[in-house]
């Protein structure tokens, strides 16, 4: 690498440290006797993705067992069954009983459609009347459901106001307020999760100023898994503008306009959202939270890569430049010990 592209590379790596320093100022609010652990929006990000996964893949085997359980068992009945019958020949099964009644003949095809239907699973009795059972009662889908046995408790530490407008994915809400009770100033989730092995409590605000004082607090008070999510929801959506956040992000979270363009369409094109309800990420949220972060983590790897070549490039230089030096000399050396003719 020669000195033009050399001198070319370290001004932009400087550019780049300077932006960075400009964002840290701007964004983070680090201090040195900060008693809490910060949690960056990447390992986050990384988290999310995992937990995902892993709770995807373990409920597709949870609610893959009752259904092998239930084909065994209606094959030993029918097994049983087919014992127990005597010998005789098949009669056609008939779906529509001419009677006067007009009532439907029950056959597993008629049940099968009975229930397909919504009129429920339908029995005969012993005095050959048929019987209705009520159709069970539905609990509400996983995707309603926060991760069974998540490792982590996200908790939105604005006003209950900003938390509907938008927050994160799978967020609870809890205020700063609540602290100050006297009575009750936790939930059970945050009593659930304190301490517990295998757990944080991950708190976040917008820009830092109330999540550092609920944390610093929390800690005081004896929370020793507690972290704060560094740059809050500010970063987050920078740094993933989809799929990691639900509703409208405020105006305060998003990046600063560059011309009158940009304000305009900050203040007027800019339709408000209540945020859902949701407590887990779907697979298109997942796929955008992974796009965003191979952008954010590539770049940082081919800098590095750059770093490490220029160092290698600069010592070979260096041991080239020494090599030449001490040919000059031992060549001088040569030419001084000649005797003079």
């Amino acid at each position: 690498m020669n000195k033009k592209n050399a001198t070319c590379f370290i001004g932009c790596s400087l550019t780049k440290y300077m932006e960075k320093l400009e964002e840290i100022k701007k964004n983070y609010r680090y201090r040195k006797d900060e008693l809490f652990k910060r949690l960056k929006v990447t390992t986050f990000a990384q988290l999310v993705i995992q937990v995902s996964s892993v709770a995807n893949l373990n409920e597709s085997i949870m609610d893959e067992i009752p259904r092998l359980e239930d084909d065994v068992s209606e094959i030993d009945h029918l097994i049983d069954q087919n014992n127990d019958s005597p010998q005789r020949t098949p009669q056609p099964v008939k779906f529509i009983d001419n009677n006067e009644s007009g009532d439907t003949g029950f056959s597993p095809r008629s049940t099968l459609q009975s229930v397909i239907s919504g009129v429920g699973e339908m029995d005969l009795d012993k005095n050959g009347q048929k019987t209705i059972s009520p159709t069970p009662v539905t609990t509400p889908s996983s995707a309603e459901r926060p991760y069974m046995d998540c490792p982590y408790l996200l908790l939105d530490v604005r006003d209950r106001d900003q938390y509907d407008q938008c927050h994160i994915i799978s967020a609870h809400s809890y205020p700063i307020a609540t602290l100050s009770r006297t009575m009750n100033p936790y939930t059970k989730e945050v009593l659930d999760y304190k301490n517990a092995p295998g757990k944080i409590i991950i708190l976040y605000d917008e820009d830092e100023r109330l999540a550092s004082q609920a944390s610093t607090t929390m800690c005081e008070r004896g929370f020793e898994n507690l972290f704060m999510l560094s740059g809050g929801l500010k970063v987050i959506t920078q740094k993933f503008p989809e799929g990691m956040t639900t509703g409208t992000i405020p105006i305060s979270c998003l990046p600063s306009p560059k011309g009158s363009s940009g304000r305009k369409y900050s203040t007027h094109c800019q339709t408000v959202q209540l945020a859902e309800r949701k407590w887990r990420f779907t697979s298109e949220d997942l796929n955008k939270i992974q796009h965003y972060l191979d952008e954010v983590l590539i770049p940082s790897e081919t800098s590095s890569r750059l770093s490490s070549r220029m160092s290698t490039g600069s010592a070979h230089s260096k041991v080239s430049s020494a090599r030449s030096s001490r040919q000059g000399s031992v060549s001088s050396r040569a030419q001084s010990s000649r005797p003079w003719k």
